[in-house]
């Protein structure tokens, strides 16, 4: 496994090792005692998964106060440009963002911490798309930024990573 840290404090781009041959493949997408010696040792709660057609673009959201989740994020079918925001206040990054492109050729999984608006734009025909989270969805704390606030320009077409 291979985990990269970001231009954003604790944020993880994460690559599992994979096992393929002529009948497919196989990788572990979640080992607690692995994700736990790079600093993810939190609890997962909630698995989620949504189904969404190209073009589709799905957040910025994230949940406030003591509800906010961090999330793990992989694509199992398809690919996407998933999105993230930092919305930690008295972070350095604050209000900067980071994009990668995550899709079943790559295996690719971004941790995102507690702190973030987080969304994705489907690139491929369809995607499916699954995260863990470390708390439950509570729709009270639910907010969102607009994907396409001119003062974060965001763009959700490039398939840039790393971006400012």
């Amino acid at each position: 496994m291979k985990i990269e840290k970001t231009f954003i404090s604790d944020l993880l781009v994460i690559t599992p090792d994979v096992f393929g041959d002529s009948r497919g493949y196989f990788f572990e997408s979640f080992s607690f005692k692995k994700y736990e010696a790079y600093g993810v040792s939190f609890n997962f709660v909630q698995d989620n998964i949504s189904k969404s057609k190209r073009g589709t673009v799905r957040g910025l959201h994230y949940q406030a106060g003591e509800k906010a989740q961090g999330k793990l994020c992989q694509v199992i079918k398809g690919n996407v440009l998933d999105v993230v925001v930092d919305i930690r206040f008295n972070s350095p990054t604050f209000g900067k963002y980071f994009s990668i492109e995550l899709s079943e050729e790559n295996h690719t999984q971004l941790w995102i911490p507690p702190g973030f608006a987080h969304g994705f734009s489907v690139l491929s025909d369809e995607a499916v798309f699954h995260y863990k989270c470390t708390a439950y969805y509570n729709k009270e704390d639910e907010r969102a930024i607009l994907y396409n606030d001119p003062d974060l320009k965001i763009d959700l077409e490039s398939r840039k990573s790393y971006c400012l």
